[in-house]
Parts: C-alpha cells; sequence; structure tokens
C-alpha cells in the first residue's frame, strides 16, 4: 500500500456503521436518507454467518475506508436480484460457493493510494470460497479498473436494481486476487 500512515485490519463494523456511512455517503455520493436506508442494511448483514468487515484507520483512530462481505447465500436480497441476468450470461454458477463483496468504500482523500486495493485482498484472502462476486455502478470507473486489475470480469452488465437509479455491472474472480507484479 502506497500510505504507509493508514492501518489495514478487522473492525467492528456495528460499532463503527455511522463512521463507515460517513465514508460510504462523500465516497459514493449519499444523501441522509439513504444513509439511514443502509444503516439498517449493514447492521443486518452483519448478523450473516460468515460475515467479515476489515476497515483503513489513521494513526489517530479516524476510519477512511471499510470493506465487508460474506459467503454468497442465494435466498440473499442481491443474488434474487441479480441471478436472472447471470441467468441470461451462462454465469448464474457464480452465486455458488462465493465470497460477496457487500461494501467497498474509501473516503475520497485516500482514494488512488491503494487503500481499496488492500481492503479487497485483505479481507478476500480469508475466504474460504474459492472465488469472490461483486456489483459496481456499470461505468468505466476507477472503482471497476481497481477490481479488473484484481482480476474480476464481468460476468453480466446493465443489471437494474429497485431503487438504483444506475445500471450495475456484476464481477466475479477466482481466489486468491491477482497481485501487482
Amino acid at each position: 500500500m502506497d500510505d504507509a500512515e493508514v492501518m489495514i485490519g478487522p473492525v467492528n463494523l456495528a460499532a463503527r456503521v455511522d463512521e463507515a456511512l460517513a465514508v460510504q455517503a462523500l465516497a459514493f455520493g449519499l444523501d441522509a436518507d439513504e444513509i439511514a436506508v443502509r444503516r439498517h442494511i449493514v447492521l443486518r448483514h452483519l448478523l450473516n454467518p460468515g460475515a467479515r468487515a476489515y476497515g483503513a484507520t489513521t494513526p489517530e483512530g479516524k476510519l477512511v475506508g471499510f470493506v465487508y462481505g460474506m459467503p454468497n447465500d442465494r435466498g440473499h436480497w442481491w443474488s434474487t436480484v441479480v441471478e436472472a441476468y447471470l441467468r441470461a450470461t451462462g454465469t448464474v454458477d457464480w452465486l455458488d460457493d462465493s465470497f460477496v463483496i457487500t461494501e467497498l468504500h474509501v473516503h475520497p482523500d485516500y482514494q488512488g493510494r491503494g487503500v481499496g486495493r488492500e481492503l479487497i485482498t485483505t479481507i478476500t484472502d480469508e475466504s474460504a470460497q474459492p472465488r469472490s462476486i461483486l456489483s459496481a455502478i456499470d461505468t468505466d470507473s476507477p472503482a471497476r479498473g481497481l477490481y479488473r486489475s484484481l482480476g474480476y470480469e464481468d460476468l453480466a452488465r446493465q443489471v437494474h436494481f429497485p431503487s438504483a437509479v444506475r445500471p450495475y455491472a456484476v464481477m466475479g474472480a477466482s481466489l486468491p486476487l491477482k497481485r501487482r507484479n
């Protein structure tokens, strides 16, 4: 990681959910109403078997990034939405035996320093599943560039989630994720 002042490690995301959502609001452009909805979702997700979270903190203890995820479960809302899209592309088997990256966000002041890369590789390195899946806004963005550099490939594009204005892409990668040469 390029920023030696940021430490990556396990984080009690339930205890720091408001800090994490403040980072997500800045990184993802969320308003107060969206944050309130996501707060309940994050806390519910963390109760799932195998759910894990890592944070990026400054020496002062400020949370500047986080990632969380869990083994995928076809019964979860996200899987039920993406299943038809994956079935259409012949990749529906990715919903089985995969670790899903539920959220990954880095404060804008810390983006481009390797923080997101370190968060996602750290959490997936701990996975018992042989692959990982995630969804990202379906646009050419730094986040999608990061995911591609780690080995994620598009499984389905133009995925529409209820309540989301922009379409998403579902991406998958074999684990362990690729490292820089």
